[in-house]
């Protein structure tokens, strides 16, 4: 590597650093002051409040990344170009190709540290700050598992077993209601095809109700439609906000291959291409970002007043586009793989198309 390319790297390197720094200062200390209260109310130490706050670090640079490295190579440029070093390189012969060059290397580089923290790091810090959070701060303890495309809570006078394809709706399919004496022997179990939760209870269709008659006997009974006051509703089956974040990179592509409903199998194929996808955004958010500030510089002689107000509002727009995206895969309106690969086809064929032109 030239020593060109090691002082542009450098200078990008120590921007991220700083950059990061500041957008991490500002989350933490906005979200310590909305939290705050909760921690005291729950009368825990500052060591416990230090120990939530210090592991959401990761979680933080996690999902500021993309717009950090946008940032930083901007930032990096636009410092080369008001320094006039921008200028000076030009003059002496050296290609806009080659200056670019240690930047978007830089942002490989910080690209793949994001990727080897959403493999080791994040599934540890956010499972921490999770379990902190709901369960010592909130008291919401977790009252069940998810396994092999089941639900599983232990309520407080039975146990329930479902699949539920539709996470913001209170449908349940394959539904499951058991109780057991003090001995752990069956008492009762209702199992129907379908469950639906209102205000007047649980709704259950095409099911039956075995009951204990002695120790040796059960009475099975078939209905089509019944309702049941069972204790629990569904806000009471406690998911944590980020469960999939606690997943690593690994197990989220496992994950695809267990689902056992289709409805299932396309949730956890977003969950993983859209882990990707955010990850790596970055990079073609830096391709447009950087004919951005070119462009101003050319046209009205700014260059940083101009490009990181515009460079904030791409990454809103990213953010945005990304998220519909992602909304639809979920839905299953289109291809989750479509949904994480389009938007880095629109901001990196764009930019590379723009930055060809501004540096040919």
């Amino acid at each position: 590597m030239t020593l060109l390319n090691r002082y542009i790297l450098a200078q990008f390197i120590r921007t991220f650093f700083i950059v990061a720094a500041a957008f991490v200062a500002i989350y933490i200390l906005v979200d310590f002051f909305e939290k705050i209260d909760n921690f005291l109310e729950a009368d825990k130490s500052i060591g416990l409040v230090l120990q939530f706050f210090l592991l959401s670090i990761p979680f933080i640079i996690d999902m500021l990344g993309p717009v950090l490295i946008l940032l930083s190579g901007v930032i990096t440029l636009g410092l080369l170009s008001h320094n006039n070093e921008l200028t000076a390189m030009m003059a002496g012969g050296i290609h806009m190709r080659t200056i670019i060059h240690p930047i978007l290397i830089g942002s490989l580089l910080f690209t793949m540290l994001f990727l080897a923290m959403a493999q080791w790091v994040l599934p540890y810090t956010i499972a921490t700050t999770n379990t902190i959070w709901y369960e010592e701060v909130k008291g919401m303890v977790p009252l069940g598992i998810f396994r092999n495309g089941r639900y599983y809570y232990k309520g407080k006078e039975g146990f329930y077993s479902f699949v539920r394809p539709w996470p913001d709706k209170n449908v349940f399919l394959d539904f499951s209601y058991s109780s057991w004496n003090p001995n752990y022997k069956l008492e009762t179990l209702v199992s129907a095809k379908r469950a639906e939760w209102d205000e007047s209870g649980w709704n259950l269709f095409k099911g039956q109700i075995q009951r204990e008659v002695n120790p040796h006997n059960h009475l099975t009974t078939l209905f089509d439609q019944q309702t049941f006051a069972f204790p629990e509703r569904p806000e009471f089956f406690f998911i944590p906000k980020y469960q999939s974040a606690e997943l690593s990179l690994t197990q989220l592509f496992q994950a695809m291959y267990k689902q056992e409903t289709h409805n299932e199998t396309v949730i956890a194929k977003t969950n993983f291409y859209g882990r990707l996808s955010y990850t790596l955004l970055g990079i073609p958010l830096l391709f447009l970002g950087l004919p951005v500030l070119l462009l101003s510089y050319k046209k009205w002689g700014k260059d940083l007043s101009v490009a990181i107000p515009a460079s904030c509002g791409m990454a809103f727009l990213a953010w945005g586009l990304w998220g519909t995206l992602q909304a639809l895969a979920r839905a299953d309106y289109m291809s989750p793989l479509l949904a994480a690969v389009l938007v880095h086809i629109i901001f990196g064929t764009s930019g590379f198309l723009i930055l060809h032109k501004q540096s040919s």
